[in-house]
């Protein structure tokens, strides 16, 4: 009998998302947070279709098979079981919110609709409609267009149905839920109990007078949903910009062909069946039944309603031990590399060291690549700063970072008229690197600083993501870090690299490399181990690589919060591979990379998952450890993550989502246990001073 030696990515994916839910219907976790992963699970789903369930539909369509990039599993039969996982996940999601609410109402927290309104909150609310709403409203009779409207992709619609008085004749509509005013509308309450109401339901309680001209005997409006296809069609035209082409390609995003349409499953058959038909969706789209309200990604935004005892306790971020956000950051990490591992220590530390080399007369140069950026972006404000005050400043910026492209877009016009010289990548390739390098005039000499990390540079998602960034002036890495911005200039030359590894040219030949010495060193006896902490482990090659180091011998822990494609504890093949995956209030996103080499560790950080996409096409890069102490943290941090049995679960091929369990041991959250470490790395540091 042949073994499965792989399992489904996109399957894989969506029991992550599982593992999300879970964390919705865990009564240990704060009421308030459940709702807020719920959004998440939600917004995950929203990205899946347009993304990834998009690919595989496209693929279904063409008549190819595509069991080679599927697994063994054609495309076909992977949109069906896709769909019928989800449908199955929508459920259980529908089943924990009313759980939720439930538990809300035992804390004076009422979800109410507009049946439950009484005569106060009837007037507030019509008053609410006229002044707030209706203005904003965008509503479509929709029987004699001759073309059916353009519903747009991330927006929710209420299908309206009028049955006239005259001759029964049935008239619809679309009303598009405004994304310009909260979703949520906190009523006022002059006792303890708090009410909120969705805008779908203000809207629904003010239908009347929103349709007052047609002469109609009843009525009746339920919510829909539509997912478009978000990939990107570049146009090959030589005379536009990078910029218009990414522009013109986002724009026409919102036509992109239907993947998903949700309704509300007490929606009348006639129309439903009026609203499939004009909008072409067939049974080779993911048709959904929900129930009343989608969207439930606004649910990530539910007003905490001045009750913090239902929310997690927030946890200040914490100093770097010896490095002062107050002195000078240069003059520190001319002596020694720092490392920041944020959210548990504070993200501030990588905008200080950009408003300094801004300020900072010696500085001459600033070269920096940037992915996701936050909304009002401090980086970009440091960075316009620095080019004001004279400094050379290079911004790679990536164009085609899904979802945030016209935001990029924004922020690379803003840059260019500030003098800023933009790279805007490379053909064929995503700039997926986080590095940065500054040049400083010192005495006769230019010396290099800079920072090279596993997360975006955001301050806000840096609030939430686990990412960690090394600071360090040594000299012969941040010269790796020059050559690479030297690739993005003249990118059909391939530099050799002394100490980083980078994607496209070397990332996977390099890890097969330090994978193959793990598998000599057991084969001869020694012992030696491979800890791995990623994102997604989805590339069979490197699955298969690691599967060999296991029958050699090698012990391998996995930490892999998301996708993983290899199956761990198969005897002969996986028997010495563990793997787990950590969902927890923060959303576990850095990349550590350590090999055991027989006693001598050897520890990398990497903007690089085991991904196809990252290993062969995106430059990325990874980052060796050379400062003791830094090694030390971070193979303390992966074991942290390691000894965790509260947030833990396998992973395994029933894709089953079990808790790893203390099993008598003491309970180990370890996202709680990593603050309590940096923690106490201060206090020691205090009272060593």
């Amino acid at each position: 009998m042949l073994i499965q030696r792989y399992i489904d990515r996109e399957k894989s994916w969506l029991a992550f998302n599982a593992r999300v839910l879970q964390e919705a219907a865990d009564d240990s976790v704060p009421l308030l947070d459940r709702l807020r992963f719920l959004g998440i699970f939600s917004n995950n789903l929203d990205e899946f279709f347009r993304v990834r369930f998009a690919a595989i539909r496209r693929l279904s369509l063409s008549g190819i098979s595509g069991e080679k990039y599927l697994g063994g599993v054609s495309a076909q039969q992977l949109v069906k079981e896709i769909t019928e996982i989800v449908i199955e996940h929508q459920a259980e999601s529908l089943n924990i919110l009313n759980d939720i609410e439930n538990q809300l109402q035992k804390e004076n927290i009422y979800i109410i609709n507009e049946n439950d309104l009484d005569k106060d909150q009837e007037n507030y609310l019509k008053d609410f409609f006229i002044q707030r709403v209706s203005p904003e409203l965008v509503t479509i009779i929709l029987n004699d267009l001759a073309e059916f409207p353009l519903l747009k992709d991330t927006y929710g619609y209420l299908a309206v149905k009028l049955v006239m008085k005259k001759e029964n004749e049935v008239r619809y509509a679309v009303i598009e839920i405004p994304k310009t005013i909260n979703r949520f509308v906190v009523l006022p309450s002059n006792n303890e109990k708090k009410y909120v109401i969705l805008l779908d339901d203000v809207i629904r309680q003010n239908l009347s007078s929103l349709f007052n001209i047609f002469d109609y005997q009843s009525i009746s409006a339920h919510m829909i949903k539509i997912t478009r296809d978000a990939s990107l069609d570049i146009d090959s035209d030589l005379s536009k910009s990078m910029i218009e082409k990414i522009a013109l390609s986002v724009k026409d995003r919102r036509i992109g062909e239907p993947v998903r349409f949700i309704y509300d499953q007490e929606i009348e058959e006639d129309t439903l069946t009026f609203f499939l038909d004009k909008m072409h969706i067939v049974s080779t789209d993911s048709i959904i039944p929900g129930g009343r309200y989608h969207n439930r990604r606004d649910y990530m935004d539910f007003p905490n309603l001045g009750r913090f005892d239902l929310l997690y306790q927030s946890n200040v971020p914490l100093p770097i031990p010896g490095l002062s956000l107050e002195g000078s950051m240069l003059e520190k990490i001319s002596e020694k590399d720092y490392l920041l591992n944020a959210p548990y220590q504070s993200f501030s530390y990588l905008t200080k060291f950009l408003r300094e080399a801004a300020l900072d007369p010696k500085v001459l140069s600033i070269k920096i690549t940037l992915y996701r950026l936050a909304k009002n972006s401090q980086i970009i404000s440091s960075l316009i700063n620095a080019a004001k005050n004279g400094k050379k400043v290079t911004v790679q910026i990536e164009l085609q970072a899904r979802f945030d492209e016209a935001s990029n877009i924004s922020y690379a016009e803003q840059m260019k008229t500030e003098g800023i010289e933009l790279i805007f990548g490379i053909k064929g390739l995503k700039v997926h690197s986080k590095i940065c390098v500054i040049e400083r005039q010192e005495k006769d000499k230019v010396k290099r600083y800079g920072f090279v990390s596993t997360g975006n540079f955001n301050e806000s998602t840096a609030k939430v993501y686990t990412d960690v960034t090394l600071f360090t002036s040594h000299q012969q890495i941040l010269k790796d870090i020059n050559k690479i911005f030297d690739f993005f200039d003249v990118n059909y030359r391939v530099h050799r690299y002394k100490h980083l590894i980078v994607s496209p040219h070397y990332t996977r030949s390099r890890f097969v490399k330090l994978i193959d010495r793990e598998i000599t060193h057991a084969l001869a006896g020694r012992k030696t181990y491979i800890k791995l902490k990623m994102n997604s482990l989805s590339d069979f090659e490197m699955i298969d690589k690691l599967y060999q180091a296991s029958k050699a011998g090698v012990k391998i822990q996995l930490e892999v919060r998301g996708i993983c494609s290899l199956i761990p504890g198969i005897p002969g093949l996986s028997e010495n591979i563990e793997a787990i995956s950590i969902v927890d209030n923060y959303l576990e996103h850095s990349r550590v990379y350590i090999f055991g080499n027989a006693g001598i560790p050897e520890v990398y950080i990497s903007s690089a998952d085991f991904m196809t996409r990252n290993l062969d096409a995106r430059v990325e890069v990874t980052c060796p450890i050379y400062d003791q102490d830094i090694k030390n943290e971070l193979m303390d941090h992966f074991d942290l993550g390691w000894k965790g049995n509260v947030k833990a679960r396998f992973h395994s091929q029933e894709l089953d989502n079990q808790y790893r369990k203390p099993n008598g041991a003491p309970q180990f959250r370890a996202q709680i246990e990593t603050y309590k470490y940096y923690q106490n790395k201060l206090e020691v540091i205090t009272e060593e001073a």
